[in-house]
C-alpha cells in the first residue's frame, strides 16, 4: 500500500510538463488496449464465419442458392463480411455479365475476378482496422516517456542549482518522478507492438485465404462461363 502510495505522490508531484506526458501515454494506453480487445473480437468472428462459409461452399450446394440464401440474411438485416461478402461481389458480377451474349468466357470470369479483388480490398481495410494506431503507439510511446523523462531529470537539476546542499535525497524524488513517465512509455509501447505483430500475421493470413479463395472460385466460374457459352453456340 506504500509503494502505491508513494507511486501516487511521485505523479501528483511532478512538474506539469511530466504530467501532461503522463496523461497522454495513459490515454495512449487506454485507447490501445480497447482497440485490441476490439480487434481480438472481431478477428475470432471473422475467422468462425470463414470457417462456416467455407464448408458451405465446399458442401456441394448450388451456387445460385448460397447467393440467394445470402441476399435473404442482408434483407433480415445481417451484414455480410468476409470471405461470403467476396464471393457475393463475384457471382453478381458474373451473374450480370453472363446475360450478355456478346462477351466470351474470359472476358465474363475477369470480370468477376475484377469484382472480387475490390471486395478483397475492402475486406482488407475492415482487417487492417486501428493497426497503424497500435504501430504509432508502440513506436512513439518510448520516446514520448524519454522525453517526460529528460525533462523531468532537468527539471529536478535546476532546484538542485538553487539547493544550498547537494545530496541524493535532494534530487531523488524529482529523478524518481521523471523515471515513471520511462516506465509508463513502456507500458504503452510493449503491449501496442506485441499486438501489432500478432495481428499483422492474422491479417496475412487471412488476405492469403481470401486469395486463395478467388483464385478456386474463378475455375469454379470458368467452367461454368465456357459450359454457358457452349450451349448458348448450340441454340
Amino acid at each position: 500500500m506504500e509503494e502505491q502510495l508513494s507511486l501516487l505522490e511521485l505523479v501528483l508531484n511532478a512538474s506539469f510538463t511530466v504530467q501532461a506526458v503522463m496523461l497522454i501515454l495513459l490515454a495512449a494506453s487506454v485507447t490501445s488496449w480497447y482497440m485490441i480487445a476490439q480487434r481480438v473480437l472481431y478477428y475470432r468472428q471473422s475467422l468462425g464465419d470463414m470457417h462456416g462459409f467455407e464448408e458451405q461452399f465446399w458442401s456441394g450446394i448450388d451456387l445460385a442458392e448460397l447467393y440467394r440464401e445470402g441476399n435473404q440474411r442482408v434483407a433480415e438485416g445481417d451484414i455480410i463480411l468476409g470471405m461470403e461478402s467476396i464471393f457475393r461481389a463475384g457471382f453478381k458480377e458474373f451473374s450480370r455479365l453472363a446475360k450478355q451474349s456478346d462477351m466470351d468466357a474470359e472476358a465474363v470470369v475477369e470480370g468477376a475476378r475484377r469484382a472480387m479483388r475490390v471486395a478483397t480490398l475492402r475486406e482488407e481495410e475492415r482487417l487492417e482496422k486501428n493497426l497503424p494506431f497500435l504501430a504509432s503507439v508502440g513506436s512513439t510511446s518510448p520516446y514520448i516517456g524519454l522525453f517526460g523523462t529528460v525533462w523531468g531529470i532537468m527539471h529536478s537539476f535546476r532546484g538542485l542549482a538553487n539547493a544550498t546542499q547537494a545530496t541524493l535525497a535532494t534530487v531523488a524524488p524529482g529523478i524518481s518522478e521523471a523515471l515513471v513517465a520511462t516506465a509508463m512509455g513502456l507500458f504503452a509501447a510493449i503491449p501496442a507492438v506485441m499486438a501489432y505483430n500478432r495481428f499483422a500475421a492474422r491479417v496475412d493470413m487471412f488476405e492469403n485465404r481470401y486469395e486463395t479463395f478467388v483464385d478456386e472460385f474463378s475455375s469454379i466460374l470458368y467452367r461454368q462461363a465456357y459450359a454457358l457459352r457452349g450451349r448458348t453456340r448450340e441454340h
